[in-house]
C-alpha cells in the first residue's frame, strides 16, 4: 500500500512539473504561434535579427496575438520601444468580431517612451502601468533600451515586474480593483477584463516596437 502511494505521489509530481514547464512563445526565427488579431497570418509583424518587430510601413497593421489562450501563467519577455513610441502587452483578450480591438476585452501592461511619447501626461499611462488604472512603482529604461518584464496571473491575482522590480500588484474583482475600474475609461466597457482565459497580444500603436525572449509558464 505504501509503495503504491509513493508511485502515485511521484506520478503526480512529474505531471505537475510538466504542467509548470516554461515554454518559448517565440523561436527567434518565425512568427509561428502568432497571428494578427481577427485575421490570418502575422500582418505587419516580422522577425528582424532574431527579434519580433512591428513594421510600421507594412500593410495589414494590427495587434499580434497568440494562437493559444491562457488563464493562469507567468509571462516573461523583453521589449524595446522607438523614440516617442507607444505599445502594450494586452492579456485576457477575447478574440471575437464583436470586439474590433484587443483592448476592448484585454488588460494592458503599458509600453511607452515616458520621455517623448504623446501619452505620457498621466502616471497610469506610462511604461509598466496597469494601463489607466494604476501607475507603475518604478520607471522603465529609456526608448531604445531593452526592458525585461514578468506578468503573473493566478486566479485573478495580478503581479507585474519591470526590470526585476515589482511595479504592480492587485486582485481582479476585489474592492480595490472595482475602485480603480470606476475611475478609469473602462468603467462602462462590458467586455473589459471579463474573460479569465484569453489570448496574449502585442499592441500595434503605430510605433516601431521590438520583443524577444518571450516565454510562458502555465500555473
Amino acid at each position: 500500500m505504501k509503495k503504491t502511494f509513493l508511485i502515485i505521489l511521484a506520478f503526480t509530481a512529474v505531471n505537475y512539473s510538466l504542467m509548470a514547464q516554461t515554454v518559448s512563445l517565440f523561436d527567434g526565427k518565425t512568427t509561428n504561434g502568432w497571428h494578427s488579431y481577427l485575421k490570418k497570418g502575422p500582418g505587419a509583424w516580422n522577425v528582424v535579427d532574431g527579434v519580433l518587430q512591428l513594421d510600421v510601413k507594412a500593410k495589414d497593421q494590427g495587434d499580434l496575438v497568440t494562437d493559444k489562450e491562457y488563464e493562469n501563467y507567468e509571462l516573461s519577455l523583453d521589449w524595446k520601444i522607438a523614440e516617442g513610441g507607444n505599445s502594450g502587452i494586452i492579456f485576457g483578450v477575447h478574440e471575437d468580431p464583436a470586439f474590433d480591438q484587443t483592448y476592448l476585452t484585454g488588460i494592458e501592461m503599458q509600453i511607452l517612451d515616458d520621455q517623448k511619447a504623446e501619452d505620457n501626461k498621466l502616471a497610469t499611462h506610462r511604461a509598466g502601468a496597469l494601463y489607466d488604472m494604476r501607475a507603475a512603482a518604478h520607471p522603465a529604461k529609456p526608448a531604445g533600451e531593452w526592458n525585461k518584464v514578468i506578468i503573473r496571473k493566478l486566479n485573478g491575482h495580478l503581479t507585474f515586474w519591470l526590470n526585476g522590480q515589482k511595479v504592480i500588484e492587485t486582485q481582479i474583482g476585489s474592492p480595490e480593483w472595482k475602485e480603480m475600474l470606476d475611475k478609469s475609461k473602462f468603467k462602462t466597457w462590458k467586455g473589459f477584463a471579463a474573460y479569465p482565459k484569453g489570448h496574449i497580444a502585442l499592441q500595434d500603436h503605430g510605433a516601431v516596437v521590438s520583443f524577444k525572449d518571450i516565454k510562458i509558464k502555465e500555473l
